[in-house]
Parts: structure tokens; C-alpha cells; sequence
């Protein structure tokens, strides 16, 4: 063996470690770090699939072994990647109407608590006149900062947090029956009820920021999982307009993510559109989506963007919606879960002893349903 083959097949070895964590369903951080990086893991093994074809003579079986073990992991990382890809067919349809009563705009921050260019932030703000606000890590030197936008947003939420956690929602749009709950871990907030569009339908809000695994935060993404899963799981899709928005500290294609649009039937209007990869603004080469707005199937799509940096970590995400009862039967259908997916949820729920628990089941349906 040349030593030319031997480092193709070192590498060979390297690629394949993710896919086989992915198969797994182990939820300790580093197992489920490799659900976040599938764009830069494949092209890495296309990298090493090119070195294969030039190093190997395919004299030996174990060439042609090693090979076949590349071709089975580009296939499985891409497979997962593909439906955000402008390949793929689009999940929500375009909104080609002109009623502005109807119409939400939504923007999502992760602004990093230290950062302290708060000015950035505001004048995005300005320009694009979103509706809805959703700021990330704020605390409260950051809620002052931002009170300069109060007199354009009446409504607001206001949960200044120093560890990392804190959250602020401001509305032009009139909010009602709101409740912050901390659904499984103390000190990690969510906001929970409804904003009234301009013609009067109401719908139901979700704004959510669990901790995410990694060595400094959470070992595991159970708890993570769990919080979100719960939320697909006891939401009503069929009876309500439904908006879940933050950092949720995944991204779209782990297989969290995914069966929480299963559960929820809501739609993914990156799907056929791209990327919009939001984390980390720093590293070009390191990014991924972590910041997401899904919806029901009584919306359409106006705009969607990735807005600029603003000194955080996270890019801001811009989305802009169309609430159009007709459109449930245009947009595409998420799948519906099987029942040893449905078990897997319920026995992540279990395992996050969520502080859910201790609530009664009526305070829950205050929570998830109008």
C-alpha cells in the first residue's frame, strides 16, 4: 500500500465518521454536532472521492470498498440537504395577491448579548419595518438600547436575561393572551399567544431559543429536543394559524427538526429556496441555519431573506407572509410521522423531565392553543 493510498484512505475513514453518527441516536453533543455542518461534510468527501479516482488503481477489492463507502455517505449527507436546495420542489408558494391586512413580516435576532453594536440592529429595523421583532441573548442593557423603537412598536415582551437567554418581542401588530414559560429548563424562557394581523385573524405566536448540545452549554440535545417536540406535538395545525419563530439551536435537516414539522404539519418556506444559513456571521466557511420561521398552511410567501451582519454571531432572518385560507390547498404537505418516530418524540419529552410536567393539562392547551 502506497502511501498515497494510505492517506486517501485515512481520510476515507474520517468522512464517513459523521454519516455513521447521524445513523445513531445517541444525543451526546458531539454525536449531534455532526447533524450541523452537512453542506461543508460533503463537499469534504466529494474532495476525497476526487483524490480516490486519482490515487487508487482499483486492483484490489478494498479500493473499490472504500469508494462505495464515500458514495454511500455523499448520498446521505446530500439526501438530507437536498430539500433546501433550489433543486428541490417548493414547500410554500409565492404570494402573487395585494392585500396588506393580511400580510406579516416577521424579523429574528440573535443580536450576542456582548455585542454592542445595537445601532446596526435599529437601523435594520428602520429599513425593513417589520412587524414583528423577535431580539435573542438580550439583556438589559440591550432592552435599553432598543427602546428606541418602542414608539413604533406599542407591544412588547420584555425578558432581559444575562446568560445568554433573553428574549424581547416587539409588535405594531396588537398581541393578546400572551404567556412566557420556561417549558423544560429554569432560566430559559419562551413566549407563548397570539398577534392580531390587520384584518382581525388571529394567530397563534411561538417564540423559542432552547440551549443547544455543546461542551459549554447542554452535554446533550435532549433537552433541546425535547422542547421542541413538545411544542410540534401539542400545537393544532388543523384548527389554528400557527407562527413557531427564534434560534432554535438546530438546524433544518437533523432529524429533530424534521419530525417536528411532521408533528406539527408546519411548512418550511426555505424548502426549493436555499440555505439561508445564519450562524456563524463570522466564518464563511462555517455556517448553517439556526434561525427559523415556520407556519401553517394558510400562509404564502412574500419575502424571504438572510439580512446583514449586525456585529453578532447570527445574521438576522427577514421573513415577510401572506395569511391566504386558500393556500392549504397549494402548499405542499408535510409527511406524516410514523409511530416509532411519534415514540421516539414522546420518549425524548420523558427523558427532559420537562417542567411541563407540572402542569395541568389545561394550563398546557392555554399554552399551545388558542
Amino acid at each position: 500500500m502506497s502511501i498515497g493510498e494510505i492517506l486517501v484512505l485515512f481520510f476515507t475513514v474520517i468522512m464517513c465518521i459523521p454519516t455513521i453518527a447521524s445513523l445513531t441516536r445517541f444525543d451526546i453533543w458531539w454525536v449531534r454536532g455532526f447533524d450541523f455542518p452537512r453542506i461543508q461534510i460533503s463537499f469534504l468527501i466529494i474532495c476525497v472521492l476526487v483524490a480516490s479516482l486519482v490515487v487508487y488503481e482499483f486492483s484490489e477489492l478494498w479500493h473499490f470498498v472504500a469508494v462505495g463507502a464515500l458514495l454511500f455517505s455523499l448520498f446521505y449527507q446530500f439526501k438530507k440537504i437536498f430539500p433546501y436546495t433550489y433543486l428541490a420542489r417548493k414547500q410554500v408558494m409565492k404570494f402573487k395577491g395585494s392585500d396588506p391586512n393580511a400580510t406579516i413580516s416577521i424579523l429574528v435576532s440573535n443580536v450576542l448579548t456582548p455585542n454592542k453594536r445595537s445601532d446596526k440592529l435599529i437601523s435594520l429595523i428602520k429599513e425593513r419595518e417589520p412587524d414583528l421583532v423577535l431580539t435573542l441573548e438580550t439583556d438589559k442593557r440591550w432592552e435599553e438600547e432598543l427602546s428606541e423603537i418602542e414608539k413604533d412598536y406599542k407591544y412588547n415582551i420584555k425578558i432581559p436575561k444575562d446568560n445568554l437567554y433573553g428574549m424581547h418581542l416587539y409588535s405594531k401588530l396588537e398581541l393578546d393572551d400572551i404567556k412566557v414559560r420556561n417549558l423544560v429548563q429554569e432560566d430559559i424562557p419562551s413566549i407563548h399567544g397570539n398577534v392580531i394581523l390587520r384584518n382581525g385573524k388571529k394567530v397563534r405566536l411561538h417564540c423559542l431559543h432552547p440551549m443547544p448540545p455543546s461542551p459549554t452549554e447542554s452535554e446533550t440535545s435532549t433537552n433541546r429536543d425535547a422542547e421542541l417536540l413538545m411544542v410540534g406535538r401539542d400545537i393544532d395545525a388543523e384548527k389554528d394559524s400557527i407562527l413557531v419563530i427564534g434560534d432554535l439551536n438546530d438546524v433544518a435537516w437533523s432529524r429533530t427538526t424534521r419530525l417536528f414539522q411532521k408533528l406539527s404539519g408546519l411548512m418550511d418556506p426555505r424548502k426549493g429556496r436555499g440555505f439561508f444559513n445564519t450562524f456563524h456571521s463570522n466564518y464563511f466557511l462555517l455556517r448553517w441555519p439556526l434561525d427559523h420561521v415556520f407556519h401553517t398552511k394558510d400562509f404564502t410567501l412574500i419575502d424571504i431573506a438572510r439580512e446583514r451582519n449586525i456585529g453578532s454571531d447570527h445574521f438576522p432572518m427577514y421573513i415577510k407572509l401572506n395569511y391566504e385560507p386558500t393556500a392549504e390547498a397549494i402548499n405542499e404537505d408535510t409527511d406524516a410521522p410514523a409511530q416509532e418516530e411519534e415514540n421516539w418524540a414522546e420518549e425524548k419529552i420523558q427523558n427532559a423531565d420537562p417542567l411541563m410536567k407540572k402542569m395541568d393539562f389545561n394550563s398546557l392547551q392555554s399554552i399551545f392553543r388558542a
